[in-house]
């Protein structure tokens, strides 16, 4: 009796699960049914394979210092359009209505009608209607320095934008390979942490043979639990390492993905590498666009000391009626409301209280300025380029030394287990050659990561990159 009221209360309990699922989602069940079952939802769920121009082309869509610096080359493009038209006529559509009071006093009839005059002698009419057509030209020596200006500023911005792009580049390589090297120690732990758990299992099998002591099983042990914990260390660092280069990448830096590696790039010739510095270096450019920015301040500040000649044409209508043809004169002739007018200003400087003479001074602070820049940019980049490069070549050299130095370790480790496992050596020996072992891959690949990064260091300066 007892049985079966339990398990009526059971089939109770099932119904109301039932409705109660039917109502308010069970987290189990909805993320049951979050699993793909089509093989295009499972290949969409798979890590997206990055190559390093790959990053560098996503970095570059994500990273808003270089958006910044692309914006502002493609502003200084602008303003070198906006000085070049400077020098060109401007066009200008001049359209005005002017009423003003009349002085109730009528003008002698000329044409059948008698006509209030305007009170303001500046205006023509007490109805003025003006509609014309307005051409400008100004010819001065400061509007072609200001071309120049505009010229020099836009290269600097381009120049800019090319030193962006080259540290983004910089800054992604170093990722990029930092997060290979973060996945290699991960394996490398793992295999650490699986020769301590098989040493445990051996010192174990030797200790219930009584062939060592209860003290091998525990030094074991302890390198064991070492092992477990940097393996966690390094699963943080490889997940560290993966979401810093994630946030360049995608617009949810959690998004899976593993990284492909390109093939090794030689380092080239000394001889090469200054040669390709020295013709395409961005900081060197924006150096040189400064100065002749300076010299373009420097030749608009002595124009100020020239005339400056003004065109103008206008044509159109300037009349008391807004039409083509005025009111018939007396001989009935219709007065055509048309015409043009031009004229030419010449302005002369003649004394402003030596504030242009001032302001040559200050153009050609700042030029001395921009000078002493450019020579400091030639120093930095001969002596950059040789501090990089010598830091390629040895990190190249010590290569060959480090895979040399694990396969060394690693026969070490192999023949002090073979001699423990005989009782020629002691546990303190094993324990030794493992952490060499570990040690020596470790450092292989810190290694890697300091040749790729001086080798991304010198394609930055060359610009290969």
């Amino acid at each position: 009796m007892m049985q079966r009221a339990c398990s009526c209360g059971g089939a109770r309990r099932l119904v109301l699960l039932v409705v109660v699922s039917s109502v308010v989602p069970i987290p189990g069940a909805r993320a049951q049914a979050a699993v793909p079952v089509s093989g295009q939802s499972q290949a969409a769920a798979q890590p997206v394979s990055i190559t390093l121009e790959e990053a560098m082309h996503r970095a570059q869509l994500n990273e808003p210092a270089y958006a910044t610096a692309l914006a502002n080359s493609r502003s200084a493009a602008l303003d070198r359009s906006i000085a070049r038209a400077a020098l060109l006529p401007g066009v200008t559509y001049h359209n005005q209505y002017l009423y003003t009071q009349g002085t109730e006093l009528s003008n002698p009839p000329s044409h059948g009608s008698s006509t209030s005059t305007p009170r303001f002698i500046a205006n023509n009419a007490v109805h003025e209607y003006v509609s014309q057509g307005v051409v400008d030209e100004t010819i001065g020596l400061t509007q072609a320095a200001g071309l120049r200006r505009a010229d020099a500023a836009a290269a600097i911005a381009a120049a800019e934008l090319e030193i962006s792009r080259r540290g983004l580049a910089a800054t992604v390589s170093s990722l990029f390979y930092g997060a290979i090297s973060a996945d290699n120690k991960l394996r490398i732990s793992e295999d650490a942490r699986a020769e301590a758990a098989d040493f445990t299992s051996l010192t174990s099998k030797r200790e219930q043979q009584r062939e060592a002591a209860h003290a091998d099983v525990v030094k074991a042990q302890l390198q064991q639990q070492q092992r477990e914990r940097e393996l966690s260390d390094a699963r943080v660092a490889a997940e560290k390492s993966h979401l810093e280069l994630g946030v360049l990448l995608f617009p949810d830096p959690r998004t899976p993905y593993t990284l492909a590696a390109s093939g090794n790039v030689q380092l080239a010739s000394r001889a090469d590498i200054e040669q390709a510095a020295g013709k395409n270096n961005p900081e060197l450019r924006s150096a040189l666009a400064t100065l002749a920015q300076s010299n373009a301040d420097v030749l608009a500040a002595r124009g100020a000391y020239l005339p400056a000649l003004g065109l103008n044409y206008t044509y159109g209508i300037d009349a008391p009626q807004f039409a083509t043809y005025g009111p018939a004169d007396a001989d009935g002739n219709k007065v055509k409301n048309l015409g043009y007018s031009a004229s030419v200003t010449l302005d002369i400087p003649v004394w402003d209280w030596l504030a242009m003479q001032h302001k040559v001074k200050q153009s050609q602070i700042r030029r001395d300025v921009a000078k002493v820049a450019l020579t400091n940019t030639q120093r930095t980049l001969i002596a950059r380029l040789d501090e990089v490069y010598s830091e390629a070549a040895a990190a190249r050299d010590q290569l060959a030394s480090l895979d040399v130095s694990v396969a060394t370790a690693a026969e070490s480790l192999r023949l002090t287990r073979m001699r423990y496992t005989a009782g020629e050596a002691t546990v303190l020996e094993v324990v030794d050659a493992q952490g060499a072992y570990v040690t020596a891959e470790n450092a292989r690949e810190d290694g890697r990561v300091r040749y790729q990064a001086a080798l991304a260091d010198l394609q930055t300066l060359t610009g290969t990159m």
